[in-house]
């Protein structure tokens, strides 16, 4: 039972001061940006067609999913080609980005820098000689459906797509600010304990920088003003706000809706509480994925590392395939085990570009077809870069390729 509580404060401890509090410093940065443009970033990218596929893999290249998601109404609308839509789900770098940006920087710098190359390659590839999309799209409907027009095979996949009629007005990222619910108790609470992460949040990044700054330490679980202590008290606070956040107090302070991007925000508070629930919610994900990695050792006894290793070529590509499943939830999990030393680089990278994360959904919710065909064309790239540098690399680098710049 002591291991077992072990376990528990420690993954909450060091998944909110590692890395919840410096995903709050890059969530808030970003919305901070479109609130001061007022959405001046998304005309720049409609008017500059031969950019476009450049611009699209630098807004999925942006940590989390928010870039990649104000990319895919513009492809609805008829104003960016499908080039644009591959190579910025191919350079998306998820909420799982977070993870390994703090956990293993040189690694990210690596595989985002792999996965945006190879992403922009491949979307203007298909803007330009089409490779072969028209046949792909045509596949893809004849297993389901396609909810609209589809889009790829009118346009050729050479051209951006005519403008799409469903019948009612363009779909748009942008969703409804404001509470859903209201409650005499909750409301006021949410927002007290709103601000009271705010402030924990501030705590993390500064012991979490003075960790970094430490060469990272093993930090004992305790309780006092010491920096263990403080540390320990801060992670797990803030670990316990950010779940209150996700499950119950984002509806009463106006954020019901999590993971959709804005077009803008209407203040700065309105911008402070979209960057918490944003990062509230990859905390989450961050602790389950911890706790399922850390409680599977502690149980069982595998060593990840050793059957990543054993399976050679298939780690790439079964990277490539958790890359598949829409969301963020499995790519952090995938990256939390990389960062423990389970996996191999090429494995994280195959990911990297396979993962479109919650950028697929708003493009699955009007066009289908047009999604299912862009994750193709993304996990295609996805596994051909992962199984050359599993070949090429890990023979140099043999395990040294497990925990490649991870801190």
């Amino acid at each position: 039972m002591n291991e077992f509580l072990r376990v528990l404060l420690e993954s909450l401890r060091d998944g909110y001061v590692q890395v919840s509090a410096f995903v709050a410093v890059t969530v808030l940065a970003f919305a901070l940006v479109q609130y001061r443009t007022d959405g001046a970033l998304l005309a720049a990218i409609e008017d500059n067609e031969r950019l476009q596929v450049l611009f699209g893999g630098l807004l999925g290249l942006t940590p989390g999913c928010g870039g990649a998601i104000v990319v895919m109404p513009l492809y609805v609308r008829g104003t960016v080609s499908f080039g644009t839509v591959v190579a910025t789900l191919g350079a998306t770098a998820g909420d799982s980005a977070f993870v390994i940006l703090a956990l293993a920087p040189e690694a990210a710098a690596y595989a985002y820098g792999v996965a945006f190359v190879a992403s922009v390659a491949t979307g203007y590839l298909v803007d330009s000689v089409g490779l072969g999309v028209s046949r792909v799209d045509a596949a893809v409907a004849t297993l389901s459906p396609a909810r609209s027009d589809g889009g790829t095979a009118v346009a050729g996949g050479v051209r951006p797509n005519p403008t799409h009629d469903y019948g009612g007005p363009a779909p748009t990222h942008a969703h409804e600010s404001g509470p859903d619910r209201r409650s005499r108790v909750l409301t006021p609470l949410s927002h007290g304990l709103h601000l009271a992460w705010w402030v924990t949040a501030l705590a993390g990044l500064v012991l979490g920088s003075l960790y970094l700054l430490r060469g990272g330490p093993e930090v004992d679980v305790a309780v006092g003003l010491g920096f263990d202590g403080l540390f320990t008290v801060a992670g797990v606070v803030g670990a316990a706000l950010s779940v209150y956040l996700y499950l119950v107090g984002r509806h009463y302070v106006g954020e019901g809706e999590i993971a959709r991007a804005r077009d803008n925000f209407g203040s700065v508070y309105d911008t402070l509480t979209h960057a918490a629930m944003e990062t509230s919610f990859v905390t989450v994900w961050v602790l389950v994925a911890f706790l399922v990695y850390e409680y599977a050792v502690l149980f069982t006894g595998i060593n990840v590392a050793t059957v990543a290793a054993a399976a050679g070529a298939l780690a790439p590509i079964g990277g490539a395939a958790v890359g598949l499943i829409p969301g963020c939830g499995p790519q952090i999990l995938l990256a939390s085990v990389y960062a423990e030393g389970g996996l191999p680089f090429s494995a994280l990278t195959a990911n990297a570009i396979a993962q479109d994360g919650d950028a697929l959904f708003p493009l699955l919710a009007v066009d289908a077809k047009a999604a299912v065909v862009a994750t193709i064309y993304n996990f295609l790239p996805a596994v051909v870069v992962g199984v050359a540098l599993h070949l090429l690399w890990g023979p140099v680098l043999g395990m040294a390729e497990f925990g490649f710049g991870v801190l």
